[in-house]
Formats: structure tokens, sequence, C-alpha cells
């Protein structure tokens, strides 16, 4: 008797200890599940697993796989349009944007780089402005931004957004390439919007 009232003062007095400190106690048979910091009742606090930043352009002016509005074409203004960006990685110093068209070999639209890494977007027209960095040469032997004029059919443009641990340095004619060669090994992120465009449609 005396060898079981040993072992049944031992969970006793942790029981009670237990219940000083104001921690619950399970009920006997049961056992308490574990609880992580800061998910327990009465907590401010939510234990989250955080990922990394997903890089990613819009545009205001037409949906990614949507059809660009002749205003930002040959066929009409031609001005830039507008595009907005989120989900900058950390450590991005700048921004290069390149528009191309796959369906015509790669023909190149716009070149624009060394924007601010701590831009979200481009307004309307901003080319031949200070919110486009340094713009280089497109395909139509052109600074800046050229719009869509396909010869014939849907085409495709793609609006290639670079987030960079650096900036590049380019000159104001630089080309597609040259941005490519000069982003290597320093692209932290790049997302893609597409939008389409047939003349006369």
């Amino acid at each position: 008797m005396q060898r079981l009232a040993s072992r049944l003062a031992v969970p006793l007095a942790v029981t009670a200890l237990l219940a000083a400190c104001g921690t619950p106690v399970p009920a006997a048979g049961t056992s308490a599940a574990p609880t992580l910091p800061g998910t327990g009742p009465g907590s401010s606090e939510v234990a989250t697993m955080a990922g990394p930043a997903s890089l990613s352009i819009t545009s205001a002016a037409f949906p990614d796989g949507g059809a660009i509005p002749r205003r930002y074409t040959c066929d009409e203004v031609d001005v830039s349009p507008p595009l907005a960006w989120t989900g900058a990685p950390p450590g991005t110093a700048a921004f290069a944007l390149v528009v191309t068209d796959p369906d015509a070999g790669g023909f190149v639209h716009w070149v624009a780089s060394d924007m601010p890494g701590s831009a979200t977007g481009l307004p309307e027209g901003a080319t031949g402005s200070p919110a486009a960095g340094t713009e280089g040469r497109n395909s139509f032997g052109r600074t800046g931004w050229s719009g869509p004029c396909p010869p014939g059919g849907t085409h495709h443009y793609r609006f290639e957004l670079f987030a960079l641990s650096a900036t590049l340095g380019l000159g104001p004619r630089a080309s597609a390439s040259d941005v490519a060669a000069a982003a290597s090994g320093r692209t932290l992120a790049r997302t893609t919007l597409t939008g389409t465009y047939r003349r006369g449609g």
C-alpha cells in the first residue's frame, strides 16, 4: 500500500502544479494535442508559412490573353498601354520590360530597362517619359513603344517583365537581345502578360 500511495503522489502533484499555473489539465483517459506557439486559445497571433513573392503583370486596358484596344496600335493613337505589377521579390533594384510578337519571329515592339525597383507599373503613354527608364531600339528602328501593326491575321504580343537585382546600365538604343544578355545572372523573377491584335477586327 505504501508503494502504491507513492506512485499516485507524483501525478497528483504534477496535476496540482499545472492547475496552479493556469494550464488546462486533460481529463483522465485523454491526451492533450500539441499546441504550436501562437495558436492556442486566446492567442492573437496566427502561425503561417509565407511563400515567396510571385511577380505578376496586368493591364487595365486588356486581360491576359485578351485583345489589345486599337488605341495602343498603329491603327490609332499608338500610345503605350497602362501596366501594373505586384509581387516583386526582395532585393529588386530595377525592372526591365520587353514586348515582342512571337508570331512575327520575335518582332520587338518595346524595350525598356532600369525602371526603379520601387515602381509598381507604368501609366498609359509612359513611353518617352522618365517612368519608362532607359528605352531601347525596337524592330521598327525606333526608340520606345511602337504598337501592334500585324500584316494579317491575329498576332500575340508578349509583355515580359524582369525583376532585377541590379540596374543594367544600357544605352538608349539597346536591343532586346542586349537586355536579355545583361539580365542574365541578375534576374530575380520574371512574368509575362499576353495580348492579341487583329487589324480590321
